[in-house]
């Protein structure tokens, strides 16, 4: 048996000093072999990734990265989780929406690993406030928290559910949930707003003698749907939660009264580490809000995450299981209070029993089975983590003082600056989808052309009049639209030739990377026989860029002359006689995949 010494066991011991100077000198000696001169001190720049609001990841973090101290669970600022205790008790709030009144679907959710429940009702949904009654027949109103979402119906969808607690016997203290107050939401969403009076009473009357049930939501999910970035994210839910603090202080409420009247709703994307860092900003702002308010004990910001809609995707449906899984992953190491996972054909129509089973039992596998709430703040510490957090907070402050400065939450909405703000972010997005460099998986990237359409009842239509609601996969979703109406019509989808030059060591990169460009717009690849029979007059070249110097051209010609009347080149633009448009990494595929299709004549 070997014996430690006493001063312990240091598996680095032997090992010389590594500088991060001499770390930087090995990578710039790395990218010169790629092609890439660069110097020793630029060379961690050039392998920096651009995020959203001009952040920007690093390979590597070190000591020297560090943040501010972020405290302990429960403490302000309260970054590493607003109760002391975490999640290690039982895992996350899991909570199940619902927007239709199907009780043994409710009872259903809640025998199988649910939580609490999220009912979407009133106007724009097919669940009528007076339907609430028979929705929660049988179920325990005293152990599975309601969290109500009505619009402009919210004061008459609270009366219902304070009825039903009345007549149920339950004590005013075991009352649990949120009465789903939202004002600026709604606006958010349809453009209108409503009298909020009604809920600042029931603000009061929670305050008074209900303390485990809230009367107010601030759901920042309507700006991430119009394409907030994160930061813009949580400036929204500042300054709307600051708007809602001053309404309810003077309607008679305490700040710390108030404070304890609001849950934040946020979304959780498959970006994992972003979306960890967003949470304990989110924390960490708030914290700083309850401290300007001389209540900086009770600024512990009580979260509920949603995994993003505007990531899920109507094409290949199944990989946004694994999108969802991702993001509760994040959502629950970054210390949300109560995660939703919405169903993997959420964006095809109403959900059906399946597709709810796998998504309440994701939270289950990481709660049970990966034991992910057994450590508070897993991810605190890492000097990656915590500096995205800062960062990210400052962000997401400045916008929140923009908004300030424009006049406050409401009049940011309505003077369209709101707007402005996050479509500027959304077309820059939409540049870098458009060119594949935000890749979506089964969509624009390893697209499937002969899946079976997974098809679903139709769901009501979405509030509009407000801020748009924008979706990752939406170039790309009309690309597809257009080729099917295709294949519909005339019995077959259009057709790209890949012309394969030279050996298979050759062409194999190219080829595969144009099939799966084309693909993503509906453009069936040819890749046996030859030409003539491939029922199109559409090609594309594959090859080296040594094959293409040799024979491009002559090739080229040789397909015009047998009737081709668009010759694509799979790599960087050249200047090839009888090539007409190159496609390669980084190139707007949306943009040539579109064109493609009005050439073939496919309608739109």
């Amino acid at each position: 048996m070997t014996v430690l010494p006493d001063d312990g066991f240091s598996l680095a011991a032997e090992f010389p000093h590594a500088t991060h100077e001499q770390w930087q000198h090995l990578v710039a000696g790395v990218l010169r072999k790629s092609g890439r001169e660069v110097s020793a001190e630029t060379a961690e720049d050039a392998l920096s990734t651009a995020l959203e609001d001009g952040l920007r990841a690093r390979p590597l973090y070190t000591a020297r990265d560090a943040a501010p101290p972020t405290g302990l669970p429960g403490f302000a600022p309260f970054v590493r989780g607003g109760r002391a205790e975490g999640q290690t008790a039982g895992g996350w709030d899991v909570r199940q929406p619902h927007s239709v009144p199907d009780s043994a679907a409710v009872l259903s959710d809640l025998e199988n690993g649910v939580t609490s429940l999220w009912l979407s009702l009133g106007e724009h949904t097919d669940f009528p406030v007076s339907a609430l009654p028979a929705a929660l027949d049988g179920v325990y109103l005293d152990l599975a928290p309601i969290v109500l979402q009505a619009g402009a119906e919210s004061a008459a969808a609270a009366a219902q559910l304070l009825r039903l607690h009345d007549e149920a016997g339950i004590a005013p203290a075991a009352a649990r949930g949120n009465l789903g107050g939202d004002p600026l939401g709604h606006e958010a969403r349809t453009g209108s707003a409503y009298d909020a009076t009604p809920l600042y009473e029931l603000a009061g009357r929670c305050a008074a003698d209900r303390p485990g049930l809230r009367a107010m939501t601030v759901d920042a999910l309507p700006y991430h749907e119009a394409g907030a970035s994160t930061a813009q994210e949580l400036g929204c839910s500042l300054a709307t939660g600051v708007a809602y603090l001053r309404a309810l202080t003077s309607s008679g409420l305490t700040v710390q009264q108030a404070l304890a009247q609001l849950e934040f709703r946020y979304a959780a994307s498959a970006d994992q580490f972003l979306t960890i860092a967003k949470f304990r900003a989110a924390r960490r702002l708030w914290g700083r809000v309850a401290e300007a308010c001389g209540a900086a004990r009770h600024g512990a910001q009580l979260q509920h995450a949603v995994t993003s809609p505007v990531m899920m995707t109507r094409r290949d449906p199944w990989v946004n299981m694994l999108r969802g899984t991702v993001a509760t992953l994040a959502a629950g190491v970054g210390g949300a209070d109560a995660v939703t996972v919405l169903p993997f054909d959420q964006e095809l129509g109403l959900t059906d029993a399946f597709a709810r089973r796998i998504a309440r039992n994701t939270s289950t596998i990481l709660i049970e089975e990966s034991h992910l709430a057994r450590v508070i703040d897993p991810a605190g510490g890492s000097w990656y983590v915590e500096r995205l957090t800062d960062e990210l907070a400052r962000a997401a402050w400045d916008f929140f003082q923009e908004i300030e400065r424009a006049g406050g939450q409401a009049a940011a909405l309505r003077s369209g600056m709101v707007r402005e703000r996050l479509a500027e972010n959304w077309a820059a997005r939409s540049r870098n989808l458009a060119k594949r460099r935000e890749p979506v998986t089964g969509v624009s990237e390893f697209p499937f052309l002969g899946e079976e359409p997974v098809v679903r009842e139709p769901a009501p239509p979405a509030p509009s009049g407000g801020l748009p609601r924008v979706r990752r996969d939406e170039a790309f979703e009309a690309l597809r639209a257009r080729s099917d109406a295709h294949l519909a019509a005339t019995g077959a989808r259009p057709r790209v030739f890949l012309a394969a030059l030279g050996p298979a060591a050759s062409h194999t990169a190219r080829l595969t990377f144009a099939a799966n460009l084309f693909q993503a717009g509906g453009i069936e690849p040819v890749t046996e026989g030859d030409f003539g029979a491939s029922g199109t007059r559409t090609v594309c070249l594959c090859s080296s860029d040594e094959v293409y110097a040799q024979e491009a051209e002559s090739v080229a010609r040789q397909l015009r002359a047998a009737g081709a009347q668009q010759v694509f080149l799979a790599g960087r633009p050249g200047t090839y006689a009888g090539v007409d448009t190159y496609v390669f990494a980084g190139c707007d595929a949306a943009d040539v995949l579109s064109a493609t299709l009005d050439r073939m004549g496919v309608s739109r």
